[in-house]
């Protein structure tokens, strides 16, 4: 029997709640970005080939990936409180168990047991953040959530330097970050959970979907969504893997200038693209009803345009390089606030987790889990290319520098497919939020 409608509305508690979860969204990027920043005193330590490094990214990301699909099909059914300050406890305790490990073996299996953790949090986050705010709102809550990325980086690339030479170990930074994940999962038990599908115009069941999976599966804007974040993974990935070395070999940067740099590009451009982007998506919205997917592909297609011209422009000054950058960047964080909630729009609010799950699996585990790979093997094979048509008959640096930074082409490339595939999903999505909210009826 069909629910009456009621009042879309805000839970009293809305803001309150958002802000533990993006303090919680924060210390996530951080405690993820730091094996990425003191990989080089841990690969001098234990004498570990480039293989083994880019298989602890490889190893945490797959498992990121798989492990959020049971955890979001428990964040629909049971406490996402709960879900999640567990998930906190478990990965901020192996953020501190990394800094006592001796060997590389022993590092990756807590690394893998960190994606677990940290696994559990994207998907009932996102389902907390669909029932507390109703759908005006989404975008400009998830723009504020999603603020923990670029925070989250920022504080990981300008503190864990200081921490190493400090306490003159890479071991610290895994034990200081420990410490206020542990404090924010206890206030995570206390948090009061809105009624699921609280926040919508029309009542919801409370009884469990039979076949989730498949489910979400059969609606068509969400197959061109995954297609779009298994793209925007791809690229941020390569990105974030490869623009510090490429700014040190191409452009002779010094390895704190590049990190700082690639901080600027990543880091404090969603500092204002994420809230400004959010409340532009929201104004759209409201106007038209596929205003938030076209704001997001536009984005990305301008991210495409910058990051390409950048590439393309080859040896200028760097500042022109890292400015033309973060300017696609800053268009590149649309993508959060404007897919993310895209998918809360044709999703019921019972199979929300399960779907971000299963979004996030595919933004992690082919996305995100290619990108660096890929990129690295184009770079070889580019650098080989480089040095035959010099007619050389040794590698060199130089060689290795025209590599990588052609290699980073497929940044933009896979940028200007998030835009076309988002632009593909606007033709679908109508009919499928229509769908849902006549389906959360019966």
């Amino acid at each position: 029997m069909p629910h009456l409608p009621h009042q879309s509305k805000q839970a009293d508690n809305a803001w309150r709640v958002l802000f533990l979860l993006f303090l919680a969204n924060l210390f996530n990027f951080f405690d993820r970005a730091i094996p990425s920043i003191i990989i080089e005193p841990i690969r001098l330590e234990w004498s570990l080939t480039d293989f083994q490094i880019g298989l602890l990214g490889t190893a945490f990301t797959i498992v990121y990936a798989i492990a959020g699909l049971p955890l979001g099909r428990m964040a629909d059914n049971g406490s996402r409180k709960k879900i999640m300050g567990w998930g906190l406890l478990v990965w901020s305790g192996l953020t501190a168990v990394n800094g006592a490990v001796n060997s590389f073996w022993s590092f990756l299996l807590v690394r893998m047991g960190v994606g677990v953790g940290e696994a559990s949090y994207g998907p009932a986050a996102n389902s907390l953040i669909g029932d507390l705010f109703p759908a005006n709102r989404r975008a400009r809550a998830m723009g504020i959530f999603m603020l923990g990325l670029p925070l989250g980086l920022l504080l990981a690339f300008f503190t864990t330097g200081a921490m190493v030479q400090a306490f003159d170990s890479w071991r610290a930074p895994f034990f200081i970050a420990a410490v206020p994940g542990i404090i924010l999962a206890i206030f995570m038990f206390f948090i009061r959970e809105p009624q699921r599908g609280d926040a919508e115009v029309v009542a919801v069941q409370s009884t469990p979907i039979e076949q989730p999976v498949r489910k979400v599966l059969a609606i068509p804007t969400m197959w061109w969504l995954m297609l779009a974040g298994l793209c925007y993974n791809f690229a941020t990935y390569a990105n974030t893997a490869f623009m510090v070395p490429m700014l040190q070999r191409y452009f002779g940067l010094e390895l704190t200038q590049a990190a700082m740099s690639v901080g600027v590009i990543v880091g404090v451009t969603g500092l204002f693209a994420l809230p400004l982007g959010g409340w532009i998506a929201d104004r759209l919205h409201v106007r038209y009803r596929n205003g938030r997917l076209l704001f997001g592909a536009v984005s990305l297609l301008l991210t495409c345009v910058f990051t390409g011209i950048a590439l393309l422009a080859g040896e200028i000054d760097v500042a022109i390089f890292v400015g033309l950058f973060a300017v696609g960047w800053v268009f590149a964080y649309n993508f959060y606030t404007c897919v993310y909630t895209a998918v809360q729009d044709v999703i019921e609010p019972r199979l929300r987790a399960t779907a971000m799950a299963l979004f996030f699996a595919g933004l992690y585990l082919l996305g995100g889990g290619l990108g660096p790979v890929m990129v690295g093997g184009l770079s070889d094979y580019f650098a080989n290319q480089a040095m035959l048509l010099a007619g050389a008959s040794e590698m060199t640096e130089a060689f290795r520098a025209i590599g990588l930074h052609d290699a980073l082409y497929l940044v933009p490339v896979t940028m200007g497919l998030t835009g076309v595939f988002l632009l593909i999903a606007i033709r679908t999505f109508r009919f499928d939020a229509q769908k849902m909210a006549q389906s959360a009826q019966q």
